[in-house]
């Protein structure tokens, strides 16, 4: 009797699957037992093939030799994980294998993983997938007892295919184009080049706002204010101050007769279940996390701690299928601050509505909820506490009741002008409790706050003790922080004025994908085209310079958008793959044509005077997301170097971070406000005015990938033991 192969993403899952198979024995890149063989890949084995790969003219870049159109994409085996590559080949052709299990993430990148692999092996036996949703024990076996044909996977293979073909015919070709046409590292894509363009844009809309004079009116009452409200508009901001002023004294020493006393009892639903986007941008607004810092956090608690579902999701519902898990699920998170809250909900009947349970709008994936795996919160570090904190609590928050209030809301007429009171009476607290009631208003500017209202009736009559007029400034739009960005690329629409283009960017799902979005924000940091300052993200000058350099439509997010929804049309079987690719090849011929004839310019305005100690070119001076670099400016050389990092220590008098500067001995701090410290003596100042779990806490948080840091390291480690 033959056996079944496993093939796996990552080892981390392939361990655990195997354990559930009871594979035990380890072999040289997989785990064997009687009935399976478990072995894995390490992220992509095999992808598709350099340019060169087709012809020895397109090892130099050269713009006569553009557009690249091969007939048929190639698969190559990437070098660096080539061995592991040649142990699943070899298990594949093995005699003794009788089927495969792609076991691989459940998702359109996972898909593909597998399928490649497969393809470059030439394997032709029969092939079932697992598709589950977490990574618990329990999971793995249900998923093994309801395997599916492979074949039910063809059309999410080919979107991945086209995706990616898609990516290399046009961002290869325009980066090839745009680098040769202004001999600069320049490059652009298929996503990324759209989403810069929207942050080139509001800084532009910024740079243009001019700022204008705004009064408002308050009249205090006893007990109370009333608001000064256009009869006509609405509007409570007045741009003219004479008129403002008019106002005011016509209010002044007056009486004010109530007209109206509305009461409405409101109510506000609990809000959705996390998908990916709206995690990480909670995860920005809360702890300044990346959005590629938050998809990592959840990798570990899907993969390794097991307590969350699969987080690359775009949905914010589960299927019924679910609903009668959600008992177990609450079970595993009464632990620590959700014991309460979860004892609540278990005292009565949970109740799911369709805010939370809706077959029809789950695609691939449901909402992020916690696993039916109990949770040890000692196991999990700070971060990865912080991110199962906010999942934990939602998916609490979705099963609670609705918020409940009465609005009470007061007119009242001074010779002919009208004025208004809000007022809020809390009748249930039931999801905000969750969160204390605080969460969710803490980004809003709201100029009509609620008051505690007295008991007034109509046609009372009010003594105006005072009025005064307020001043303020229409502001400009507010630069994209990571989190906004994530809601820009997600709803571009709602970002662009003309009707028509918005109508049709509402029909589509957006920039890129909850999987890609963060890959795209860091690509544009790392190409140095936006730069961050506090949270805020601005474009540098090679970023709005290559804004200025792509043709028109390569900056458009409906057409990329568009291309997104063709790619989940081609997924559910409703669009023709070769149809794309065929678009795709037209469009790169299109962009390599605008490109060439261009009359445009580039210029270098960050060039050093310094050459490049490998080639002797100018090296220029870029901020990375981590401090400054030195890089050469041939493309060709590829040199970089640090030349000072944001460090996670304090600066003793203002208490801002510190950078660190200088080589070797001669490596100091250096603060914004003018403070310098050697790190030795900053090593010696720290043995007597820090413990050593402080130290290691600043050695631990400090990004140990950056060698600029290894000095620094080196210097604190004694501390540590």
């Amino acid at each position: 009797m033959g056996r079944i192969l496993v093939l796996t993403e990552k080892p981390s899952v392939g361990r655990d699957i195997a354990k559930v198979l009871n594979c035990n024995q380890n072999g040289n890149g997989y785990i064997s037992g009687s009935k399976y063989i478990v072995t894995w890949a390490l992220g992509h084995l095999v992808t598709l093939a350099d340019p060169e790969v087709y012809s020895d003219r397109y090892k130099a870049w050269k713009l006569e030799d553009l557009p690249m159109l091969p007939d048929r994409m190639e698969l190559v085996v990437i070098k660096e994980t080539a061995k592991q590559f040649k142990v699943v080949k070899e298990l594949l052709r093995r005699e003794d294998i009788d089927e495969l299990v792609i076991a691989t993430d459940a998702g359109r990148e996972g898909e593909l993983v597998a399928r490649w692999i497969i393809k470059k092996s030439g394997f032709k036996k029969p092939i079932k997938r697992l598709w589950i949703s977490s990574q618990t024990d329990k999971s793995i076996r249900d998923g093994f007892n309801n395997l599916k044909p492979s074949r039910e996977y063809d059309n999410l293979y080919r979107s991945a295919q086209c995706r990616a073909e898609a990516d290399w015919l046009v961002g290869l070709n325009i980066t090839r184009a745009l680098t040769c046409k202004y001999n600069a590292q320049l490059s652009a894509g298929r996503v990324q080049t759209p989403t810069l363009a929207m942050i080139v844009e509001r800084e532009n809309e910024i740079n243009r706002f001019v700022p204008k004079d705004y009064w408002t009116i308050e009249a205090k009452v006893n007990g109370f204010y009333l608001r000064w409200q256009d009869k006509a508009s609405g509007q409570t901001r007045i741009f003219d101050k004479s008129k403002a002023d008019a106002i005011a004294a016509k209010l002044t020493n007056k009486m004010a007769t109530v007209v109206d006393i509305r009461k409405e009892a409101k109510k506000e639903p609990p809000p959705l279940a996390y998908d990916l986007t709206e995690l990480q941008r909670d995860a920005n607004r809360r702890f300044g996390y990346s959005a590629k810092q938050t998809l990592s956090i959840m990798q570990r608690l899907y993969e390794m701690h097991k307590v969350v579902t699969y987080p690359r999701t775009d949905s914010r519902y589960i299927t019924d299928d679910i609903v009668p898990t959600l008992t177990d699920r609450l079970k595993s998170i009464a632990v620590g601050p959700y014991v309460e809250h979860v004892r609540q909900i278990m005292r009565n009947k949970i109740v799911v509505t369709k805010r939370f349970a809706d077959n029809s709008k789950v695609t691939d994936h449901h909402a992020i909820i916690p696993t039916e795996q109990y949770v040890n919160l000692s196991a999990l570090n700070a971060e990865e506490r912080n991110i199962f904190d906010l999942v934990a609590k939602r998916f609490i928050a979705v099963l609670n009741p609705s918020f409940e209030y009465e609005q009470t809301t007061i007119k009242a007429d001074v010779q002919g002008e009208t004025l208004y009171a809000k007022g809020k009476i809390v009748k249930s607290k039931g999801w905000k409790s969750i969160y204390d009631g605080s969460v969710y208003d803490d980004n809003e500017e709201d100029e009509d706050k609620d008051q505690s209202l007295p008991d007034i009736k109509k046609n009372e009559s009010l003594k105006i003790l005072a009025v005064r007029t307020i001043n303020g400034k229409t502001k400009p739009p507010a630069r994209y922080n990571e989190a906004t960005l994530l809601s820009a690329m997600e709803s571009p629409g709602k970002f662009v004025d003309n009707k028509t283009l918005r109508e049709a960017l509402e029909n589509t799902s957006g920039l890129g994908t909850p999987a890609t979005r963060a890959d795209i924000i860091e690509k544009l940091f790392s190409s140095f085209y936006v730069e961050k300052r506090g949270k805020e993200i601005f474009p540098t000058s090679k970023g709005i310079q290559l804004i200025g350099l792509v043709p028109q439509d390569l900056k458009s997010p409906e057409l990329t958008a568009k291309w997104e929804l063709q790619l989940s049309h081609i997924s559910k079987g409703k669009a023709n793959p070769d149809m794309f690719i065929k678009d795709m090849k037209n469009y790169a011929t299109k962009l390599v044509r605008d490109c060439v004839t261009s009359s445009a310019a580039y210029t270098h305005d960050n060039m050093t005077r310094e050459r490049c100690p490998e080639c002797g070119k100018y090296l220029l001076d870029v901020k990375g997301k981590k401090g400054k670099m030195l890089i050469c400016s041939d493309r060709e050389c590829g040199f970089r170097k640090s030349i000072s990092q944001v460090s996670n220590a304090r600066c003793p008098e203002c208490h801002k971070k510190m950078e660190i500067r200088g080589e070797d001995e001669k490596k100091s701090f250096y603060c914004a406000c003018g403070y310098r410290e050697r790190i030795s003596d900053f090593t010696e100042r720290k043995k007597n005015e820090v413990n050593k779990k402080e130290v290691s806490r600043i050695l631990s948080t400090q990004n140990k990938s950056e060698s600029i840091n290894s000095a620094l390291a080196d210097a604190l480690a004694k501390f540590k033991k």
